[in-house]
């Protein structure tokens, strides 16, 4: 192949506070808390709504908002579900998304914060300069244009904009292997109130059935979105061997995805009550990606401080969802090795870990913090901290953060953790240990 030196002039459209790249779960929660910091803010979103994994994902579920006894993504995690849903528990396992209220719910709540935003909006690139990034490089409709700022938030969910500026980073396994993604779904025609049995019931009798191309037994399930309508989001179905960095990859796992759903659609029409004359509506046009980059950074949050229930002085908040790595095989050894971990990396009530501010920390870069399932963790964490809520806690903290970097010359490291907690704890933050 041949290299190309490609130069092009380029203006500069806006100059805020604070950058952010990617308008999922942690950078909108990072973009509402800094903005109301009193900070400007730009979100650049490359998709035409908010909440990634959970709205244009298709992503069925909220996963433990809390722990069963306290309530772990306070703020504006707190906001969100007290908005879609009348339960007020804090219970440890999840809600059923109805993806078009989320996405509203977020419309209105970006509009109430004041920040900046444009959907179809991607980064291309960034302007660094001695470990400080510049400028953001944005491709749009309107065309190619700069974004200057104090302060770079990366909720790109794959860590894009850290590596693009050259921070380190991890990948999967010691291989690089990384755990299957999922083509989420939307189904209709299910009868929620003849369900009587768990999804994976009768898998074991299907697959030996032969209605399957592969032998996978990890199956979450349908959710129930909207159960007076009979309509329910999938959760259903593994595509293996996804490089989460590459296109064509992700090209090809789309492609498996839309190809394997119709032998589940037989499963659930064939083998369970309910679900007789359930059918696939959609699928995603994201795919759901539960394992990227984990970008290296101040502290490497890691397996054993989950096993140690881990407090931190410069702790942003805390957590406590299994560590939920998928079988990379579809395979019945494998799905056992799966079970065996999620029961030993799984908490009682009221059990949670600290996530420390110096994880958000891009080791190299001065003026930018990382958020969502791509901060400092070593694999097994990254599998826990992937979910929503999670990225919640990450995403309002950074955001506050940001806030205090812009005040202190733009620089991350050094501000004042007593008083970043302080602002966490009176956005709603649940800081137990922190006084």
């Amino acid at each position: 192949m041949n290299n190309m030196i490609y130069k092009k002039e380029l203006k500069q459209k806006y100059d805020v506070d604070v950058f952010i790249a990617g308008g999922g779960p942690s950078g909108f929660a990072a973009a509402t808390a800094c903005a109301r910091q009193g900070k400007s803010v730009f979100l650049a979103e490359s998709r035409g709504s908010f909440g990634g994994a959970g709205t244009v994902g298709m992503v069925p579920a909220f996963m433990c908002f809390g722990d069963g006894v306290n309530f772990l993504a306070g703020g504006i995690g707190r906001e969100i579900r007290d908005a879609l849903y009348s339960d007020r528990s804090n219970n440890a396992y999840g809600y059923a998304i109805h993806a078009e209220t989320l996405k509203r719910l977020y419309d209105n709540m970006a509009v109430e914060a004041g920040f900046h935003f444009s959907f179809f909006t991607t980064l291309s690139d960034v302007i660094v300069s001695n470990g400080r990034i510049e400028y953001a490089v944005i491709s749009s409709k309107s065309g190619m244009y700069l974004i200057k700022a104090k302060v770079f938030i990366d909720a790109t969910g794959d860590g894009d904009l850290c590596v693009w500026a050259g921070a380190q980073y991890e990948l999967g396994d010691q291989n690089q292997n990384t755990m299957p993604a999922t083509l989420c779904s939307l189904w209709a025609n299910i009868d929620f109130s003849r369900r009587d049995a768990r999804d994976d019931s009768r898998l074991e009798e299907a697959i030996n059935d032969h209605i399957f191309t592969l032998e996978d037994r990890h199956l979450p399930g349908i959710a129930d979105a909207d159960p007076p309508r009979g309509v329910g989001g999938g959760n259903i179905g593994h595509c293996f061997n996804v490089n989460p960095i590459d296109e064509a990859s992700l090209t090809k796992a789309m492609l498996w995805g839309r190809k394997t759903l119709p032998e589940y659609e037989r499963y659930y029409n064939n083998y369970l009550k309910g679900f007789e004359h359930a059918g696939i509506c959609s699928t995603a046009d994201l795919l759901g990606v539960r394992e990227s980059r984990r970008i290296k950074g101040d502290y490497e949050l890691c397996a054993q401080d989950f096993l140690d229930r881990a407090v931190f002085e410069d702790e942003i908040g805390r957590y406590c969802y299994p560590v939920d790595i998928h079988i990379m095989a579809p395979d019945k050894e494998s799905y056992e090795a799966f079970k065996a971990e999620y029961a030993r990396f799984s908490y009682a009530p009221g059990e949670s870990y600290g996530i420390p501010y110096r994880s958000l920390l891009p080791a190299g870069l001065s003026n930018v913090l990382v958020t969502g399932k791509c901060i400092s963790t070593d694999r097994q964490m990254q599998a826990s901290i992937r979910v929503m809520p999670g990225c919640y806690i990450t995403g309002q903290a950074a955001g506050i953060a940001a806030a205090l970097a812009c005040s202190r010359g733009s620089e991350t490291r050094g501000i004042d953790i007593k008083e970043l907690q302080r602002r966490i704890k009176n956005m709603g933050g649940f800081l137990p240990n922190v006084r």
